[in-house]
């Protein structure tokens, strides 16, 4: 059978296929792929996505290739960024699950396992696991995240709690079929995309089962794309997310889904965003507030009056909930500035990070 047979029948064999998206990455990528050969789940695919590299990439992954024969699988494609990279390799993914490592990271020996077996039992649509994020220079494990025992989530019957997922891909596996069928975007995010791709797979999910152990080694690096925002990654922001709004509005899930939406929207565009941008000392940071507050008032207007983020949660639920509704009433009391210069000031000076 064929690559892109099994993609659109699955393979019974292959349990996971694990994407690992590769850009310039030679010095991490020994490890990370050293990590998933030995996993202890064996009926597994690694399929590496060569962005047009400009390193050794493609020659490490060309031998990582000759040295496990079907079980890693090389695109070498010219870049066209990490979106359509990752679609590239849905096409030929072959398991029942699929995953994602990034390239400069690596994994405990039984995270796919763990994520498998999680999924299996509670018959989940997602299994999401712990991570530890790890300074990339010293190798000191910064934070671990994720731990904490939880329910399984009913998203029929909660649909709010889906805030609770972190918006990273690296923790988590998918059914399959939520990956083949992802709606496309017309104007792929330059960042953010993980939490893009998460909304998007969100109105086909039905249920989700948490592992609540660390197997995933995040490393935080200076020069990654996250940690420098401009005008033009902004207003790419901006525009993919209400081109997933438009998804949902063709699919129907507004009844339902648009409330969290809305507070999703609040969570990444008007914290989680903003506290990139407020690192940019040429940004006019309180005009970028206004223009983020107009944005959010006219097309995700919810925000500010749906059950979502209440005191009523953040009593029921804690965690996320909680923070964000302090994060609304600062937000709504035009504050937001001075709360992210003290945020800065606390993970800086205080090493104190509060984590979305």
């Amino acid at each position: 059978m064929s690559c892109l047979q099994g993609a659109e029948t699955g393979d019974a064999s292959i349990k996971a296929s694990i994407i690992v998206p590769c850009y310039n990455v030679e010095k991490y990528l020994p490890r990370c792929l050293d990590s998933l050969v030995g996993q202890t789940l064996e009926d597994i695919e690694i399929i590496c996505v060569n962005d047009g590299s400009s390193d050794h990439c493609i020659d490490i992954l060309r031998d990582y290739e000759a040295r496990y024969p079907g079980k890693v699988v090389v695109i070498d494609k010219q870049n066209e960024g990490v979106w359509k990279g990752r679609r590239d390799a849905f096409a030929i993914a072959r398991g029942e699950y699929i995953g994602f490592v990034d390239s400069d990271d690596y994994v405990a020996p039984d995270f796919a396992e763990s994520l498998y077996v999680a999924a299996k039992e509670s018959d989940a649509d997602i299994s999401v696991c712990g991570f530890h994020r790890v300074d990339v220079d010293s190798g000191e494990i910064l934070t671990t995240e994720m731990t904490e025992p939880r329910a399984p989530i009913d998203v029929a019957q909660c649909p709010e709690r889906l805030l609770e997922l972190n918006g990273a891909s690296w923790n988590k596996f998918f059914s399959a079929h939520l990956m083949k069928d992802l709606p496309d975007l017309p104007n792929p995010p330059c960042i953010f995309d993980d939490m893009m791709m998460h909304l998007l797979v969100f109105p086909q999910v039905k249920n989700i089962a948490f592992v609540d152990k660390p197997l995933v080694f995040y490393f935080i690096r200076n020069d990654s794309i996250m940690t420098t925002i401009d005008k033009s990654k902004i207003e790419s922001t901006y525009q993919a997310m209400l081109d997933v709004r438009a998804v949902y509005d063709r699919l129907g899930a507004l009844s339902r889904l648009g409330e969290f939406l809305d507070a999703a929207a609040f969570l990444h565009l008007g914290v989680s965003l903003m506290f990139r941008v407020s690192y940019d000392k040429t940004a006019n940071l309180k005009q970028i507030l206004a223009e983020n507050t107009a944005y959010l008032d006219n097309r995700f207007p919810t925000w500010r009056t749906s059950d979502v983020i209440s005191s009523a949660n953040a009593k029921r639920f804690g965690g996320v909930f909680g923070r964000l509704n302090w994060a609304k009433r600062i937000y709504t009391l035009h504050l937001m500035g001075p709360a992210l210069a003290c945020y800065r000031f606390a993970i800086s000076k205080l090493h104190i990070d509060i984590k979305w």
